[in-house]
């Protein structure tokens, strides 16, 4: 008896130490969810000083349904569903775990931003830069320690998962050179690079990417003058097709944690193939339009990089010292498109020898070492509203002169233009030397500093390196993705 009443104690004891084991657990996870409050919202790293306030998280919406919501079509056969299903039933139980895993890693990470963006000083955050002159200069970011603990949650959990679907050339592949580089760049290093962030299980991914190029659309779908999109848009709407068929991810979200890129003027017309992923999924797009139904809080906005011959211009890469000579005020060359370009070469074409403003620059003239010796680069909008004139002024440490409506910027979620760049109204380009003549020297200074700050989230390189113009968008799609709480 004594025997059994022992064993009967010690089972007890057991008892008693799992349901303990168990509340501290479900404490725990309590913890996790309670300090990463679901209305919170990193989008916007805006700086605060004494009390924490950032936008609301209006990516954190229910996403309702629409009619063009493809239901999935099961792969598994009826005439084994007796014999196999306890083995489904345990992969459901396990694709299901991996979910709850994967939302509370970004809930997780959404805590840790949050307590950087609470913490008085960057020394934790900036311990990792081996060199002083690699440390980020404050000014040229919306919050420094929130960025770099950002990107340092992305670089630790981030994972994307790449449809194999698609057949080359239209797919998995896109332009490397000229005016749309951008497209095929990003494409290529998802395919073939980024391994840190690659995944080949898609129940651990966290977004899902849709690798065709707009840009390789309009060359082989598009009957040149007809002005027709329709091929483009059914080439999206049958792709969409394909993935939400063969796999469940698609319709268990919507869309909502999938993502396409595109440079080319037509990326966001070839999207409405799909209202959901119109509406729903995050569009990476160099025509970063608000009028045109770009929407901030789920788009990215991707910045256009020229590269005539497949590189940077070697003038690009080695831009004059802080103190070298600058001796035009500010430079413009390019042709007469869109609403903004007719009146600044009216205004200023041929008129002034310090705004060195022109329609075709004659052919004994470099374009890159007018915008090597002027202080001032303008970049106003074409028929869209991005312009690679942009990206070149930063790498030839010329401040861009912005003359655009409707365009969101590059990675202004985490960064300042204001801080590198001068924004000018439309309206006042009349004004244009004016408001150039009185910017102090001083000023202009800081604006130079805070270019060669950003320089690097800007560059393009041929194998992608940390911050630079590839991970700046990569981290952009993160931000997205960590704001938006799936099912």
């Amino acid at each position: 008896m004594e025997e059994e009443s022992s064993g009967m104690e010690i089972d007890s004891h057991i008892f008693a130490f799992s349901a303990l084991a168990s509340l501290l657990t479900v404490i725990s996870l309590v913890v996790v969810f309670m300090v990463s409050d679901p209305n919170y919202s990193v989008t916007g790293f805006a700086d605060s000083k004494s009390e924490f306030s950032l936008p609301t998280a209006e990516l954190q919406r229910i996403i309702p349904s629409t009619p063009d919501h493809i239901k999935a079509i099961s792969d598994g056969s009826t005439v084994h569903l007796h014999t196999n299903r306890s083995r489904n039933s345990t992969g459901a139980v396990i694709r299901k775990l991996k979910r709850l895993n994967r939302e509370e890693e970004l809930a997780r990470a959404r805590a840790s931003i949050r307590m950087a963006v609470l913490a008085r000083n960057v020394s934790a955050e900036t311990a990792r830069f081996e060199k002083e002159s690699d440390l980020p200069a404050a000014q040229v970011y919306r919050n420094l320690r929130a960025f770099l603990r950002s990107y340092t949650e992305m670089e630790r959990r981030f994972k994307v998962y790449v449809y194999m679907e698609g057949d080359i050339p239209i797919v998995h592949r896109g332009p490397c050179k000229d005016i749309y580089a951008i497209e095929g760049r990003f494409i290529s290093e998802m395919e073939h690079g980024f391994r840190r962030f690659r995944t080949s299980d898609p129940h651990r991914a966290h977004v899902f990417f849709m690798p065709f190029s707009a840009t390789w659309m309009v060359r082989y779908l598009y009957t040149p003058l007809s002005y027709n999109h329709r091929p483009l848009r059914q080439f999206v709407s049958d792709y969409v097709r394909v993935i939400s068929t063969k796999y469940p991810f698609w319709n268990r979200t919507q869309g909502a944690d999938h993502f396409m890129l595109a440079c080319h003027d037509w990326g966001p017309s070839a999207s409405r193939g799909s209202s959901l992923l119109y509406n729903n999924s995050i569009r990476v797009l160099c025509n970063a339009n608000t009028s045109e139904g770009f929407k901030p809080q789920k788009d990215v906005s991707l910045p256009e990089i020229a590269l005539y011959g497949g590189n940077i211009s070697p003038k690009l890469l080695h831009p004059p010292p802080p103190n070298a000579s600058r001796p035009h005020l500010s430079f413009f060359a390019g042709g007469l498109h869109g609403p903004i370009r007719p009146l600044l070469l009216q205004q200023w074409k041929g008129r002034d020898p310090d705004m060195q403003v022109y329609e075709y620059l004659p052919k004994d003239r470099d374009y890159y070492t007018y915008m090597l010796n002027s202080k001032y680069c303008l970049c106003p909008s074409g028929y869209e509203v991005a312009s690679p004139r942009i990206v070149e002024a930063i790498y030839a440490e010329c401040v861009p002169v912005i003359l655009s409506e409707h365009y969101v910027l590059p990675f202004s979620d985490v960064l300042q233009w204001e801080a590198f760049s001068i924004q000018v109204e439309t309206s006042e380009i009349f004004r244009l030397k004016e408001i150039l003549m009185a910017v102090p020297e001083e000023k202009h200074r800081r604006l130079q500093e805070g270019l060669r700050a950003v320089r690097k989230h800007f560059m393009l390189n041929q194998h992608a390196k940390r911050f630079d113009v590839l991970h700046m968008i990569l981290h952009s799609i993160w931000l997205r993705r960590i704001n938006r709480r799936l099912p």
